[in-house]
């Protein structure tokens, strides 16, 4: 049998996250150390492998309901190799250090089990009650392995250089970062776009670190049944969360 296919074998390597191709993650694991992943991301393993469903403490639970955000996760556990994908989206593997990050859960395909996450708000500049966006912020040491529809670009934030991203593009940031939700208009019209720029909410990021963004404005599709996100609530387009965004997480 002869193939080109015969190309994309498997790429072998000492590390515990090898990307096999832009699209598809290899995690090594010892017996000693899980990997949490997203539900349904397997696509192929080789060894003794066991997947469970991860529990999600009470606090977890109603901070999910109350604010959309949150990861469905699997603990994948064992002796051998775990090869993960999701919708063919490109994968990225990050290093988290004692600065920790925050990311929007729709873009987390693994993570380290030693690793913690919480969820999170951002203010809006205008002060409106249930306008801010929630996302996930993960703390600890270890590693995160992000998905981006396309290839992605890294924004360098500096304390003489703030960085601004559209709402529904942004997928991490340092979480060291000072964030602000702002809308590119007057307080008067701030549910309406910027005349016919087409353009609505953004994040401000100042301080020193790094801001993750792709080349996509759309909902991603592993979470096409999650809600039409800010944007939509307030005709504002597509974003990767919003069902409950108007409720307020206490």
């Amino acid at each position: 049998m002869q193939s080109p296919l015969f190309n994309y074998t498997e790429q072998q390597s000492q590390d515990r996250y090898t990307l096999q191709n832009p699209q598809l993650l290899r995690v090594s694991l010892t017996g000693h150390d899980d990997v949490l992943a997203r539900k349904g991301a397997m696509v192929a393993y080789q060894g003794l492998m066991e997947f469970d469903g991860e529990y999600q403490s009470h606090g977890q639970r109603r901070a999910r309901a109350n604010t959309g955000e949150g990861l469905d996760l699997m603990r994948c556990s064992g002796q051998g190799t775990v090869y993960l994908a999701n919708l063919a989206q490109y994968v990225h593997v990050v290093d988290v250090d004692r600065d920790g990050m925050t990311v929007d859960s729709a873009y987390v395909l693994a993570l380290d089990s030693s690793l913690h996450t919480e969820v999170i708000a951002v203010d809006s500049q205008y002060g409106i009650s249930g306008t801010g966006k929630y996302q996930l912020n993960i703390s600890g040491t270890g590693k995160v392995a992000l998905m981006t529809s396309g290839q992605p670009l890294m924004m360098q934030v500096t304390p003489d250089k703030y960085v601004n991203v559209d709402a529904d593009a942004i997928v991490a940031w340092s979480s060291s970062l000072r964030v602000q939700m702002q809308a590119q208009t007057h307080s008067s019209g701030v549910w309406r776009r910027r005349g016919n720029t087409g353009e609505g909410w953004e994040l401000s990021f100042l301080g020193q670190g790094f801001a993750l963004v792709q080349p996509s404005e759309v909902l991603p599709p592993q979470s096409a049944q999650i809600g039409q996100g800010l944007r939509a609530q307030y005709g504002m387009g597509q974003g990767a969360h919003g069902q409950n965004q108007n409720n307020a997480w206490n």
